[in-house]
């Protein structure tokens, strides 16, 4: 469990930077960007990134590159409703306020996110993993929840 926390932690502290959309590494080297640009909110889909530290005491290379893989995904999910939480809904209220009295929203936003697509996994030079991650706007307004253009 606190390497999950570690993975999330290291993540969290990375998620601020900002690479080109579709590259979270450095070609041949492995090693992450030192900056990237967010797509956040597109026309149709909404993105986050995430990043997942490999467990370094693990002997197995598939097993660490799995970890950190899995540890990128739950980064992603909470980056995406760290950002999401931000985005006006209909009517001028943010989704975190709304969640915060629609328990039923809460869950919906939640099963939403968890359904966001990877599109992207690359594995750092000490496996570690970056993804991304890309949730479709249609799937947030079947969910019910309506987003301010």
């Amino acid at each position: 469990m606190n390497k999950i926390i570690f993975a999330a932690a290291v993540a969290f502290l990375a998620a601020g930077c900002s690479s080109s959309p579709d590259k979270g590494t450095v070609a041949n080297t492995g090693e992450i960007e030192r900056e990237w640009v967010e797509e956040g909110i597109t026309k149709n889909y909404v993105f986050a990134r995430g990043i997942g530290a490999a467990d370094q005491t693990l002997e197995n290379k598939t097993q660490r590159m799995a970890t950190s893989r899995n540890a990128s995904i739950v980064n992603g999910q909470y980056n995406m409703l760290s950002f999401l939480k931000g985005v006006n809904l209909e009517g001028g209220i943010t989704v975190e306020k709304a969640i915060e009295t629609d328990s039923v929203l809460a869950t919906k936003i939640d099963a939403v996110i968890k359904g966001a697509q990877v599109v992207r996994t690359e594995w750092t030079s000490d496996d570690g993993c970056v993804i991304v991650l890309r949730l479709p706007k249609k799937a947030l307004k079947e969910a019910g929840i309506k987003l301010a253009e």
